[in-house]
């Protein structure tokens, strides 16, 4: 009964999604402040039914109904709650029914907050949102019901993917989704403008506290999934830019741009259109990857669904929503002319510059990500793009982006010095020189290009709080007065400097992740050793052990460093009871330098295969994330960007002007 009421709040949901979709649009164009009005209360109520039926399957996995079929799909009365809730969101139907609730989410906030908006635009906003959530229900309804019953009921359920029973990949989807999600509100931001014609300073202020939203949970859910690969699958990397983790990264890369290029069309009220493309663009990549993961156009560990009639489901809804907004914006884009002029150097040019690099980066992992899809399809062969395509063209274009990270914010606006910027960074340059030098004698011997990353890295870092010293007078004056100027600092300013200097922490440990590694493979018996990177890794014993739901074979390693034991590491594989697929589960040492990394691989006659690795610098990628993230926080916490913009007192003239005229 519980999943027929979910089933049913579902449906309704649907119904309300629709209504939302209409009225309100069809007010804003008669001006009819009761039909406007409806966006509210439907937005409200939409959030409510999702909310039941989230819930209904939510218990349906708590107390095992394996009536259910997608509980009897992806759960078994053995597994502990976290991953019974998890569960939930672990399979192609229940995370989708996550998206629309996440969705759902989003435009009940609009509808909450969006006081200051004007009844016309939100009341549009509103219902460009609700016309995705009707898709998206639809989708969920016609081809993918989280609530269909299966007769006779088995005994017990089939098990979540093993690779799925994980702290990590428990929270890592929720993470990504609201960040997948939350791009659909600038989405609507941007359609909405267009059907209106005006983009303001108001808009932009508007749209950057939701682009900063779905940003930060993007950046949480990409680390957070890097993190799962890096102590989980045991190859001891973190990214392996498999297709699917650049259907997540490549929206990132859209929305740190569309961050940027916002602030100027809140400035210097210029950039509107490339402006309102970014943020098509951002939540069409976030739909690409949808499609990617749920089409059954490739095979991954991240892949949900492999059935080709939701593919083209899916593929309906690209061309409705990405090819409907990109032909909105080719007739309506010319009407939004730029006021401000400004010169290649200055800061406007700097984020120019910003928004191309991370552009055309985008754009280069779209093509690596889907040129070999196209050639599959069309039957032309099968083509390998990996790490090497992909570094040899991305990382080329990140080397400006961070060269031009550490000069833009000394820059002023409409016309900048870049002489006296270098002047304002010489001592920060000068940092950058020593850290360097440092570097390249701790890693004498390595990688050279580990130099350059490290210098790039700490040009960044050292360049992030000399702007932050100069801009509170640091030097200039008493430090009591310093102090003062920074605790008056809009809190967007410092949200710029920590995420600049989070950056500036994550390129120096990918630096050291990806160059300075060291990796040993070897067959051991109990009671050898092997040394590694200045370590002594001994092998005392392998046991097996059980756990809830899983066998476990874990092995006992000793580590010793200059003679001494330094520590003890014990990794394990699982084999889980119902799959009868095994897991791997890393042991991992961390420091603040480095981790040290011991994989048990297969064994037999009292052999057994050992993976050790000693990762330089590996958690200072996690950590430099984790400061981004609060980075993102502390811009959103800005009381200007909660108040939106103030209303403008325009002439009587002006204010007789029509909707589109600028």
């Amino acid at each position: 009964m519980i999943a027929e009421l979910g089933h049913f709040a579902l449906v309704l949901a649907l119904m309300v999604a629709l209504a939302q979709s209409i009225v309100p649009m069809v007010g804003a164009m008669r001006a009819n402040a009761r039909m406007m009005a409806v966006a509210e209360t439907a937005a409200a109520a939409q959030l409510a039914l999702v909310l039941v039926a989230f819930g209904a399957l939510t218990y349906s996995y708590v107390v095992s109904d394996f009536s259910v079929a997608n509980v009897a799909a992806n759960s078994n009365s053995l597994q502990p709650m976290l991953y019974k809730v998890s569960g939930v969101w672990g399979n192609h139907e229940g995370s989708l029914l996550l998206w629309v609730l996440i969705l759902a989410i989003y435009g009940a906030m609009v509808a909450i907050f969006g006081n200051n908006l004007p009844p016309t635009l939100k009341a549009r906003v509103l219902s460009v949102q609700a016309i995705i959530a009707v898709g998206f229900m639809a989708f969920l309804l016609l081809t993918s019901n989280p609530f269909d019953r299966v007769f006779p009921p088995p005994v017990d359920g089939r098990d979540l993917n093993p690779l799925l029973q994980d702290p990590g990949l428990a929270f890592h989807p929720p993470m990504l989704y609201a960040g997948y999600v939350g791009l659909s509100t600038a989405f609507s931001f941007a359609v909405a403008a267009l059907i209106e014609g005006k983009v303001d300073a108001a808009w932009a202020r508007w749209v950057r506290p939701w682009t900063l939203v779905a940003w930060g949970f993007l950046t949480a859910g990409i680390v957070l999934g890097s993190w799962w690969a890096y102590y989980e699958l045991g190859w001891g990397g973190f990214w392996f830019w498999d297709p699917v983790e650049n259907a997540s990264f490549m929206p990132w890369l859209v929305a740190t741009a569309l961050l940027h290029s916002a602030i100027v069309v809140e400035k210097r009220d210029t950039l509107k259109g490339w402006t309102i493309l970014l943020a098509i663009v951002g939540f069409s990549l976030s739909l690409i990857g949808t499609f990617l993961v749920r089409s059954g156009v490739l095979t991954s560990v991240h892949a949900f669904a492999t059935d080709p009639e939701r593919g083209l489901f899916i593929l309906l809804l690209l061309v409705v929503a990405i090819g409907g907004s990109l032909t909105l914006f080719a007739v309506r884009a010319p009407i939004m002319k730029g006021g401000g002029l400004f010169r290649p150097i200055s800061r406007e040019g700097g984020l120019v510059l910003n928004n191309l690099l991370l552009s055309t980066a985008a754009a280069t992992v779209l093509l690596g990500t889907l040129y070999p899809l196209f050639l599959d399809v069309l039957e032309m062969g099968k083509v390998s793009v990996g790490a090497p395509f992909f570094n040899a063209t991305f990382v080329p274009l990140m080397i400006p982006l961070i060269i031009a990270a550490g000069f833009g914010p000394m820059l002023s606006w409409k016309r900048g010095d870049i002489e006296a910027s270098l002047h304002r960074l010489k001592y920060a340059a000068l940092a950058a020189v020593i850290l360097t030098i440092f570097a390249t004698w701790m890693s004498w011997g390595l990688e050279v290009l580990g130099v350059a990353g490290m210098a790039l890295a700490a040009w960044l870092g050292c360049a992030t709080l000399a702007e932050f010293a100069d801009r509170i007078g640091l030097g200039r004056g008493s430090l009591g007065n310093s102090l003062r100027r920074a605790r008056g600092l809009p809190r967007s300013a410092w949200g710029m400097t920590v995420t600049h200097f989070g950056l500036a922490v994550v390129v120096a440990g990918i630096t050291g992740a990806s160059l300075w590694r060291t990796e040993a493979i070897q067959e051991m018996k109990l009671g050898e050793s092997v040394d590694v990177a200045g370590y002594n890794y001994t092998l005392d014993k392998v046991e097996n052990l059980r756990g809830p739901n899983y066998f476990i074979e874990r092995g006992t390693f000793t580590i010793r460093h200059n003679g001494e034991i330094y520590t003890v590491m014990e990794p394990e594989n699982r084999r889980f009871f119902v799959q009868q697929r095994e897991t791997t589960e890393a042991a991992i040492h961390t420091t603040l330098m480095k981790d040290l990394y011991v994989v048990l691989g297969d064994g037999g006659d009292g052999v057994w295969v050992t993976r050790i690795y000693n990762n330089p610098l590996v958690p200072w990628m996690w950590m430099g994330s984790l400061i981004m993230v609060l980075g993102g926080a502390l811009s959103l916490s800005d009381r200007r960007l909660r108040v939106g913009a103030p209303k403008r007192h325009a002439a009587p003239v002006a204010a007789a002007q029509p909707a589109g005229a600028e």
